[in-house]
């Protein structure tokens, strides 16, 4: 390639608290418009805001889960711009002395392993939103939803480090992955609670001087995320080739069309004419606090990984599966809990467990199968109780109508067969039938056992124990 893209993303993570960063209006999503504000979101004269203390508690741990230096003292700024959906006229966020700073995030892909900066962290205020609609008889018409005015945010600017649009959705993954494990940030990207703004330019590969960059705003899912960008980087090679200039603006991406397209001009960070808020004083974080927080946080998903694959002696794909969403680990986690094998519960729950979950459209915290009942199901089958085959019968009783897997077993009369009397009488009378496939396997034709084990398995229901089966089976087989 002649260019080399320059990438860096700035996201917005909406935090999880019940009220807004300055003032205590709720911060529900969907409700009627204008109906979760107050003089303080509203930007009425005299109110003054109230920083909201959970914020903080958020954006400390956010910081440390990324590998952030904690500012013991920051300072919040006023933003200053006009947009119709901000009714102060400015935004108050950080600028000069935000929260977290220097942190970074390891993300791995086909290009190995690569660390990616993290410039800073910083809290601030979310804008309302523009309703667009048309009313018949009126035409086109806009409202100003003010519900999200207020809302608390927290911006994570990554450094220019990132070269390619895979590297990009691979940081935001890994970056919401955490957000959502430390359960400060919902995580649905359909709503807005994690979106991101895509910084992007290119350069001959042999210069070491960046180009001229856009900034594709408010980008809403992984997919757009990675078409935008490459969108974005081929369109300026283009129109550099054709001896044009990259212009400094903010752009917006299409998504049925795939492309960007220009929005206004970028302003640079005078243009934002900052300075200290006079309304609320600097922010003085003491090490006891910071040290709460890091104790409060929860395992992250990077350590719970190399810790199944070392304590509990899982692969790499089982650990990347289970650690996906925290919810899971925790199911995971408390099957193991009750007693069960870690290999066997993982099978368990990535492959029955998910299944159902899939085929009911329900979320793992929903599951109808307890992390208990699934242990004692697997009990069941150590035990010999039952065999593997009919564990699968008797989980989905246990999804479809409930039950614990005992009882179930037992009313279903599926109590596995162990009796090598009763087995023996079954294999001599497939034996005695299949004369020609007998004599098959003993000439060599090792793959016709597969044929014995599943007519015995047809005839006794299921019921009969495999590793009987293949015991004797294979005893009777070479006589």
């Amino acid at each position: 390639m002649k260019y080399q893209p320059i990438i860096g993303l700035e996201v917005h993570v909406q935090l999880k608290t019940d009220t807004k960063i300055f003032c205590g209006c709720s911060t529900r999503f969907g409700a009627t418009p204008n109906s979760q504000t107050c003089p303080v979101c509203l930007g009425f004269p005299g109110a003054l805001p109230v920083l909201n203390k959970k914020v903080v508690e958020f954006a400390i741990k956010a910081g440390l889960a990324t590998n952030c230096k904690i500012a013991k003292r920051s300072i919040f700024a006023r933003k200053n711009y006009f947009y119709p959906d901000l009714p102060k006229g400015y935004q108050i966020s950080q600028y000069e002395l935000p929260i977290c700073e220097h942190g970074h995030l390891s993300v791995t892909g086909e290009w190995g392993e690569k660390k990616i900066g993290i410039t800073r962290i910083h809290m601030e205020e979310d804008a309302g939103k523009l309703v667009h609609s048309d009313i018949p008889g009126l035409g086109s018409n806009s409202g100003v939803d003010l519900n999200r005015a207020c809302t608390p945010l927290l911006e994570v600017v990554s450094e220019p480090d990132i070269r390619s649009a895979d590297e990009a959705v691979a940081y935001l993954k890994k970056l919401h992955q955490i957000v959502v494990y430390l359960g400060i940030c919902d995580g649905n990207m359909e709503e807005g609670s994690f979106r991101c703004d895509a910084n992007v330019s290119v350069m001959p590969v042999s210069s070491d001087k960046f180009g001229t960059r856009t900034e594709t705003k408010n980008v809403n899912s992984f997919r757009f995320v990675k078409q935008a960008i490459e969108y974005e980087i081929e369109r300026q090679i283009d129109l550099i080739e054709e001896g044009g200039k990259v212009v400094q603006e903010t752009r917006l991406f299409d998504p049925d069309s795939g492309t960007t397209r220009s929005m206004r001009g970028k302003e640079d960070a005078h243009d934002y004419r900052y300075f200290p808020d006079p309304d609320l004083v600097p922010l003085v974080i003491s090490d006891n606090w910071i040290e709460e927080s890091r104790i409060s946080m929860p395992e992250l998903p990077e350590t719970k990984l190399k810790r199944y694959q070392t304590e509990l002696g899982l692969t790499e794909y089982d650990s990347e599966v289970l650690t996906a969403t925290r919810e899971l680990a925790e199911y995971f986690e408390s099957v193991i809990s009750e007693g069960a094998q870690a290999k066997t519960a993982a099978n368990w729950v990535m492959g029955e467990v998910t299944r159902g979950l899939n085929e009911s459209g329900l979320e793992i915290t929903e599951s109808p199968v307890t992390p208990k009942q699934l242990a004692e199901l697997i009990s069941l089958i150590d035990k010999g109780t039952i065999s593997g085959k009919i564990a699968k019968t008797v989980f989905d009783i246990m999804w479809q109508k409930g039950g614990e897997p005992a009882k179930i077993v037992e009313e279903q009369g599926l109590v596995q067969v162990s009796d090598t009397g009763a087995i023996e009488k079954i294999i001599d009378e497939i034996m005695s039938g299949n004369m020609g496939q007998v004599e098959e396997y003993r000439a060599g034709k090792e793959k016709v056992f597969g044929f014995f084990v599943g007519q015995v398995m047809r005839v006794s229901k299921g019921k009969a124990n495999p590793a009987v089966v293949n015991d004797l089976l294979l005893k009777k087989l070479k006589v």
